[in-house]
């Protein structure tokens, strides 16, 4: 007989932890009636076309079609449906943090923040500067590979395609400049140059005079004389004070100055099941510690809101949230669009079907700690706790914007084998399934897919990953910085027409 994986009484579907052949005796009540792929959905009994499908013991769509018991549903017989979101009205209660007796050694800033690396940052206001930054972080990156700088871990460029092009007020500056100014003070960085052109939109006074951090300079190549002279102004400038800058020392640090970002893509139906309701027993012990986690993706929760307004302190942070589920079902209407849209080839290979199922798994990794705040896109954290983001589901804009608000460590689960990192901010990659941690072994930190295998609980790999936060915060290299990965994924938002 075969297992599968039923997740709730409620439901109608279950999971296929194997490739299920057709005619295959699952259990004395069901028998195969199609062939099931890995990870895909069988129906446990018959379902009318109309009727609602039901997985997490929640809605995940309608059958399109009348469903056998026994046979695989997905695209060819699920569709989404909208429908009332119901929800307990629950008296939430601030959480109790424990007396903080967990530390990572970290490097402590002069605005007493605490960085989990050591880089020099180069950041371009504009697409026009975006040469010159990557020049000059090539240049210095060559020099240090050649050093023995033990505590500077490199020079990271932060190049992107916008800053001009663009309306010099409203929301899409807004967002811009929240991106720009959240970087330019990240506790990550040791140093920073923010570098423009001289005429763009994004003029670099827009940041100049709003900090009194000696650590931050300005540029514009206009004022410079042009591209060689202000690489090697800027290089010159950086080789001077690297001595400085490899000074700092890391520091016995309370582990409630960890700021996670909790992230996943290449999603499957074990996302849900594994990777991320794991991260989630993470997640609450960092904030039982005092620490934050940073859920975002709006998108991604769609179909899921609902559970974490039942998480939410108070009617504020519901009606904020709320507020960006409606901006977002209008944004994606004048696009053409519709939120449903998201689920992408691979997570329907993977087994997922609508954006209400992706969303139920994507919601788990946020653990069970209230909601006690809702960030516009790269808002900088004032609070301590579990807090949700607003920004889009595709990953490297959702996570420019949570290191813009102060994530210092980043968690990113998949199923389908993401590739990521993201400099300054390591990431710590996680798996759902031993098949793809096999076969990816070289890209993934840590196998959460022996849950499925019955080696581990949720709780042993949750604690696992607990401690993986600890040693990397700490300066253990994860494999998406042994392998490079993090120069090319600062992405900020671009909201409203290029003009």
């Amino acid at each position: 007989m075969f297992n599968i994986i039923k997740l709730n009484a409620l439901d109608n579907v279950a999971i296929a932890p194997m490739n299920i052949p057709v005619g295959v005796k699952i259990n004395s009540n069901l028998i195969a009636q199609t062939n099931i792929p890995f990870g895909h959905k069988i129906s446990l009994s018959e379902i009318k076309k109309g009727n609602l499908i039901y997985k997490y013991g929640q809605i995940i769509g309608i059958a399109t079609d009348f469903i056998k018991k026994g046979t695989h549903v997905h695209s060819h017989n699920l569709a989404f449906h909208e429908f009332n979101r119901s929800f307990k009205n629950k008296k939430i209660k601030k959480q109790s943090i424990k007396k903080n007796n967990i530390f990572f050694n970290g490097y402590k800033r002069k605005n007493g923040s605490v960085g989990t690396r050591n880089y020099i940052g180069l950041i371009s206001t504009v697409n026009c500067s975006a040469t010159v930054v990557k020049k000059i972080a090539d240049k210095l990156n060559k020099y240090l590979d050649d050093k023995d700088f033990n505590n500077i871990d490199g020079a990271v460029c932060l190049k992107h395609s916008s800053g001009c092009g663009m309306n010099t007020s409203g929301k899409g500056m807004e967002v811009f400049n929240r991106t720009i100014e959240g970087f330019k003070t990240h506790q990550n960085f040791g140093k920073v140059f923010v570098v423009g052109l001289g005429c763009e939109c994004a003029q670099i006074s827009l940041y100049k005079n709003q900090d009194l951090n000696n650590e931050i300079e300005y540029l514009n190549i206009q004022d410079e004389g042009g591209t060689n002279k202000i690489i090697n102004n800027v290089y010159n400038k950086i080789i001077a004070e690297i001595p400085k800058i490899n000074s700092y020392q890391r520091t016995k640090t309370p582990i409630s100055e960890l700021n996670l970002a909790l992230q996943c893509g290449g999603s499957d139906s074990y996302s849900g099941i594994t990777a991320n309701p794991a991260l989630g027993v993470a997640a609450d012990l960092l904030v039982s510690n005092g620490g934050v986690v940073i859920l975002s993706e709006t998108p991604e929760i769609y179909g899921a809101e609902h559970l974490l307004i039942e998480r939410s302190l108070n009617n504020e942070i519901i009606e904020r949230l709320t507020n960006h589920i409606k901006w977002w079902k209008q944004y994606t209407k004048i696009n053409e669009g519709s939120l449903d849209n998201n689920p992408t080839p691979g997570n329907k290979k993977g087994g997922l079907t609508t954006i209400l199922e992706k969303s139920l798994g994507a919601v788990a990794k946020s653990g069970n700690s209230p909601l006690v705040d809702v960030l516009d896109y790269a808002q900088k954290i004032s609070k301590k706790g579990f807090q949700f983001m607003d920004s889009p589901g595709f990953d490297p804009v959702s996570v420019t914007g949570q290191v813009a608000a102060g994530a210092n460590l980043i968690c990113f689960t998949t199923g389908r084998g993401s590739c990521f990192g993201f400099k300054p901010t390591p990431s710590i990659k996680i798996s759902t399934n031993t098949n793809m941690f096999n076969n990816l072994h070289e890209d993934m930190d840590i196998n959460a897919g022996t849950i499925m295998d019955g080696l581990n609980t949720l709780e042993e790999i949750g604690n696992i990953i607990f401690k993986e936060l600890i040693s990397v915060a700490s300066g253990k290299k994860t494999k998406s910085e042994i392998n490079g990965y993090g120069d090319d994924e600062f992405n900020p938002w671009i909201i409203g027409a290029t003009m």
